[in-house]
């Protein structure tokens, strides 16, 4: 664990009158007094990576939940897809709403867990900002692209760190890094997204495949809808009970044992019905091939100058920051004839070239 009640600090605390009458002290002084002794304490938090002058306002958490919600990658998101391309219908979730379903729900199980909610927040608004376009998709072909593999969360980190250079605390930079499962988050808040982001895209990803009709509730396996219910608000409901009365008073936020049985077994059920092989994935070898072309049409445009490992890196770090929609366009334009138009440029492709060594 990163902090605790009794948890020392890495950095000294010093603290002048004036410094004590501000409103971030109130709010620390609060954390403090009134959080659970598992609970990660701003005052105490491990700090960035370049040292910055104390906000009097904010904590540490709330200027980073901040400084996630008016970057440019957070502002992308609500056109990237979360499990449909390109959605038509405004009523399907992208992954703008994906990221904000998974805040209430982290929000919801840091209070009731007397945790820190604006740690949770700044994971659960930060997590996907490394996600490619086109989904899972997307992130399947840069990955099979780049030598060493690509994964969003490790691309979430380097927005953060690199692309967008936020200087955010660790612990926030942690819980980015490990929502993703098989990471071990050091943090309980960051334990909470882990799990708010698995029970978010199960049940919205359930509405939002009945809706599109490839399937119905009554297909659900039925011992999942016995314990959790059919409906939608009933089931989301009693998964986020089962974290809270499983993790009250623990240092580990979890869910039941029988209760992850469950919530493991539907979602192997979504990825056979609906993830792998459904009418929601008939155009995702379209998108793959978008994503190919685009790729080693900007690796051989930069690698004259650039050398190809730099122009990979630079290259993935540009397609996997585009919208569905804007790769699209670049595809059709590069690829497509068309009469004379009026053409957007990449002129990011080349400030990333010369930002990153």
């Amino acid at each position: 664990m990163l902090s605790g009640k009794n948890a020392r600090p890495t950095r000294k605390i010093k603290m002048n009158l004036t410094e004590q009458n501000t409103i971030k002290y109130k709010i620390e002084q609060r954390e403090i007094d009134t959080l659970s002794e598992f609970a990660t304490k701003s005052r105490f938090s491990l700090g960035r990576k370049k040292f910055e002058d104390e906000c009097s306002l904010r904590t540490d958490f709330q200027r980073d939940r901040d400084r996630i919600v008016h970057s440019k990658a957070f502002r992308r998101l609500k056109h990237k897809t979360q499990v449909f391309l390109s959605p038509f219908n405004d009523h399907f979730r992208t992954r703008l709403t994906h990221t904000l379903e998974v805040s209430q729900i982290g929000r919801t199980i840091a209070r009731a867990l007397d945790l820190n909610e604006d740690l949770v927040e700044a994971i659960a608004l930060g997590h996907d900002l490394g996600h490619t376009p086109f989904g899972h998709c997307g992130e399947g072909v840069l990955n099979e692209l780049m030598p060493e593999g690509f994964h969003h969360n490790l691309q979430s980190v380097r927005v953060v760190e690199v692309l967008e250079n936020l200087n955010l605390c660790q612990e926030t930079v942690d819980g980015i890094l490990t929502h993703t499962w098989g990471f071990q988050p050091k943090t309980p808040e960051a334990q909470v997204v882990q799990l708010a982001d698995k029970i978010a895209y199960i049940n919205h990803d359930i509405e939002d495949s009945t809706r599109a009709g490839i399937i119905s509730e009554s297909d659900l396996p039925k011992d999942c809808i016995k314990y959790f219910s059919s409906i939608q608000k009933l089931r989301l409901n009693k998964m986020i009970e089962e974290i809270i009365e499983n993790s009250m008073g623990k240092p580990i936020v979890s869910m039941s044992e029988e209760g992850w049985h469950y919530t493991t077994k539907l979602r192997e059920w979504m990825f056979e019905n609906v993830y792998i092989n459904s009418p929601a994935k008939l155009d995702e070898h379209k998108a793959e091939e978008i994503i190919k072309w685009l790729f080693n049409y900007y690796l051989e445009l930069l690698t004259p100058s650039c050398g190809k490992n730099k122009s990979q890196r630079i290259v993935c770090d540009y397609i996997s920051g585009m919208t569905d929609r804007y790769a699209i366009e670049k595809f059709k334009e590069n690829f497509i004839p068309s009469p004379m138009v009026s053409k957007t440029n990449d002129d990011y492709l080349f400030r990333l070239a010369k930002m990153i060594d």
